[in-house]
């Protein structure tokens, strides 16, 4: 049953969002190109109505099936309270994001309404990172912070997401391999919840994809960055409660989003930037402004995730003894990646001094 509705949800989301494309559509929106974007001509920008109708039929057509994801996971029960918490304010995000892309709002109530569905989640389904695993030094308990760490982790998830969600199918891609590789970690691990809600964003994904991927006909807009990002971010914090995977998997996994934004911010914020303002200065903008263009460098970034997602799963299987040294391979290769760019950047600047 489960194959047939991931089909299923896969078809209609590729058909909503071709239908959302439409010049005709009864909820398009544009992207108008201004000195801060990557592309050039207007681009609608809602498809992420099509993702996250997608994901909500797929969960009533399990419940009407009698299959909804409850079970037993490693260290304790989960069913429809978790879930509901989790799809509730997934979808509540979704209609605030939705009227955001419509009308505007202030980047005050924006925050305000995300740090709210951060608190809710967090207290009310009790998500929270509650330890941190060093191989071969220990387990530090968070105590305390494992709140505030939560809270603030799942917040920067849902708006990393947004900031990263800048080039044709740069998320898309992200969700549909994140999702993927955390959908097997489940499937080992038989925890059925983030099973079934992994699968059906990641096939979601894909059928947006299908017109998302360079050149996009569409965007995904903030009614779909915004609430992927939260539903991403409450699936890690689920699978660290239940002991899934420690918190270094999921870090791996989605390190190309969660190294490019958080490096970005902290160099932005070095440097005295209002770092609440869009820009052009991400990873993976700036190889788009070198002249990659969007598929020479999405294809790139796809190949970073792959390797990313082998680097976690390897993680997740390893014993002690060699978690450091993969530990030290992923921080290996997110340094080079940043630093191949400074030095494409250094060398095409070279060229065009010289010419």
């Amino acid at each position: 049953m489960l194959l047939v509705i991931l089909v299923a949800v896969g078809g209609l989301t590729w058909w909503c969002t071709g239908w959302l494309a439409h010049r005709d559509a009864r909820f398009r929106l544009l992207d108008l190109p201004n000195e801060r974007s990557l592309h050039q001509t207007p681009t609608p920008r809602t498809g992420g109505l099509a993702i996250m109708g997608g994901v909500l039929v797929g969960l009533v057509a399990l419940a009407v099936g009698g299959a909804w994801p409850t079970g037993q996971g490693p260290t304790g029960l989960y069913g429809w309270p978790t879930s509901v918490w989790i799809v509730g304010l997934t979808s509540s995000l979704a209609v605030v994001s939705f009227w955001d892309d419509r009308r505007g709002l202030p980047i005050v109530v924006r925050f305000g309404v995300h740090l709210a569905a951060a608190v809710m989640l967090t207290v009310g389904a009790q998500l929270t990172v509650s330890r941190v695993d060093m191989p071969h030094i220990g387990t530090f308990e968070l105590g305390w912070l494992s709140l505030i760490v939560s809270i603030a982790f799942l917040v920067w998830m849902t708006n990393l997401y947004n900031f990263m969600d800048g080039m044709d199918g740069f998320a898309a891609g992200m969700t549909l391999l994140g999702g993927g590789f955390l959908a097997s970690l489940a499937w080992r691990a038989e925890h059925r919840l983030i099973l079934v809600l992994s699968l059906l964003l990641a096939v979601a994904a894909l059928g947006f994809l299908a017109h998302n991927f360079p050149p996009a006909k569409i965007f995904m807009g903030d009614v779909g960055s915004v609430p992927t990002g939260f539903l991403i971010g409450a699936l890690i914090l689920l699978g660290c409660r239940d002991g899934l995977f420690t918190v270094w998997v999921p870090l791996m996994l989605f390190s190309p989003f969660i190294v490019d934004a958080t490096a970005t911010l902290i160099r932005r914020a070095a440097h005295g930037e209002q770092v609440w303002i869009a820009h052009r200065t991400h990873y993976y903008q700036r190889l788009v402004l070198l002249g990659w263009g969007h598929r020479k460098t999405v294809l790139v970034e796809y190949g970073l995730m792959v390797l990313c997602g082998v680097l976690a799963w390897a993680y997740q299987t390893a014993d002690d003894s060699v978690r450091p040294f993969i530990l030290g391979s992923w921080g290996l290769l997110m340094l080079s990646a940043m630093w191949a760019v400074h030095l494409a950047e250094r060398s095409v600047g070279q060229l065009r001094t010289e010419n």
